[in-house]
């Protein structure tokens, strides 16, 4: 295969700051770097530069087609770097301290799940979950006084915070949709039945609170409904 029609090598990396590992394509060239499973990188993101681990090395048949919404891999993670992301997080549980201590003043109906701050340090990102909309915008201005940085509040649905926050699924492994689904299916409770599943609701929930993505995936194969074909459902009282 010639250097032109090459294929890239692409790495999963685990972000500091997210569940599930993604894909990053190594620079070539000049710039190549000897990747090893374990090592620190600085990754390009849609929220700009971002550190993470390489989490494991994709064989080249799995490497999907160029333009797949793979990003880069910068660079390897300097000892400064790394002094950098460990003075973060301690900003992030400071961060998270206090935002709590302000929801709760305010008595605002939001459950914090966690706090981002940019490789960057261009602003802090407070993840939530609530049922509705929110009034933030006081909350907001007293967090951006309180760490002269800019604040951005970034709601979540339920799934998202499972996937966030990681765990382990109750068969024992850990939650797939921190570990390599790529995106959340509507599952609803007809697919329990199809399996003949028992109904009971702690059998079929997720840490999530929400039926398991696995009722979906683990459909006899042939009645596996199309994604406008279905809607979510909550699980059964």
């Amino acid at each position: 295969m010639s250097s032109e029609t090459a294929l890239p090598t692409v790495v999963r990396v685990k972000l500091c700051c997210s569940g599930r590992p993604g894909l990053f394509a190594a620079p070539s060239g000049a710039d190549a770097i000897d990747l090893r499973v374990g090592l620190a990188v600085v990754v390009e993101t849609e929220s700009g530069p971002a550190i993470g681990h390489v989490a494991s090395m994709l064989p080249a048949e799995a490497v999907p087609c160029a333009g797949d919404g793979i990003r880069r891999i910068a660079r390897a993670a300097t000892d400064e770097d790394l002094g950098i992301r460990r003075r973060q997080e301690q900003r992030e549980r400071e961060a998270f301290r206090i935002g709590l201590l302000k929801i709760r003043e305010r008595g605002l109906a939001m459950k914090l799940t966690r706090v981002d701050q940019l490789f960057d340090g261009s602003r802090l990102v407070f993840y939530f979950t609530a049922e509705g909309r929110i009034d933030f915008r006081e909350l907001v201005r007293e967090l951006a006084s309180e760490f002269r940085s800019r604040i951005e509040m970034r709601q979540i649905g339920v799934r998202d915070e499972a996937r966030m926050l990681c765990g382990y699924g109750g068969c024992g492994r850990p939650l797939c949709c921190a570990t390599w689904l790529l995106a959340f299916e509507p599952v609803s409770i007809k697919m329990a039945k199809q399996q003949d599943l028992s109904l009971n609701p702690s059998k079929l929930s997720g840490l999530c609170g929400r039926l398991k993505c696995c009722l979906r995936y683990e459909l006899p194969e042939g009645i596996l409904p199309k994604r406008n074909e279905v809607k979510d459902e909550a699980i059964p009282e």
